[in-house]
């Protein structure tokens, strides 16, 4: 398949929780949105080579909705898990010890259109890396759009770009929206394709 990197920029420190998943070169994800978007499936995240980078198993009843990530040889990494009783839809990640180490949810936001105050809300994650370092990502650009980048608050930096433009025809299956996303040099592969799947569960949960 004859897929392009975007010209996304090394970061100047690595962002990670797991450094087996970080590369000097971008790298592109594979995922299909509505796969992600049935509870209870079980998914692989590929690399454009075809390389699985990871397994993705949901519970058919689970009053947490939670979903076991492993890497390719099926090692438990982290499990994805919904949490209830918040305002707005809201996903955390939780190690192998079930401690919960970033959390993607609504952030408000206040915008002036035509002399008036709006609020509105934005997808938000925040989390904490290996080196117990907090970073917060949003995404510019909406997720149902062609494109959108996945931004790091505190520098405005880039870290991954989504990009369903990158596909062909001969990629989009059964009616499932497959989407490319790009990630920099430098931060987490796994971290970013976590973090997509959050996003995926939560607007397309927003949407119905």
């Amino acid at each position: 398949m004859g897929f392009l990197h975007h010209n996304l920029e090394p970061v100047a420190e690595p962002i990670a929780l797991f450094d087996q998943f970080v590369s000097q070169e971008p790298q592109t994800l594979i995922l299909k949105e509505k796969v992600l978007s049935v509870t209870g499936d079980s998914f692989d995240v590929k690399l454009t080579s075809g390389q699985t980078l990871l397994k993705v198993h949901g519970a058919w009843v689970s009053i947490s909705d939670r979903k076991k990530v492993e890497d390719a040889s099926g090692t438990h990494l982290f499990d994805i898990v919904k949490e209830h009783f918040h305002l707005h839809t809201t996903y955390a990640m939780e190690d192998t010890h079930k401690k919960k180490f970033a959390e993607v949810k609504n952030a408000l936001k206040q915008l002036i259109q035509n002399g008036s105050l709006v609020v509105g809300s934005k997808a938000t994650a925040t989390f904490t890396d290996r080196n117990d370092r907090v970073s917060t990502f949003t995404m510019k650009g909406g997720w149902f759009d062609h494109s959108a980048d996945i931004v790091n608050q505190k520098n405005g930096q880039s870290v991954a770009r989504i990009d369903r433009k990158l596909l062909t025809g001969r990629d989009l299956l059964f009616g499932q929206q497959t989407y490319a996303v790009t990630v920099a040099p430098g931060v987490d592969a796994a971290l970013i394709a976590a973090l997509c799947i959050c996003f995926d569960e939560k607007n397309n949960e927003d949407k119905d």
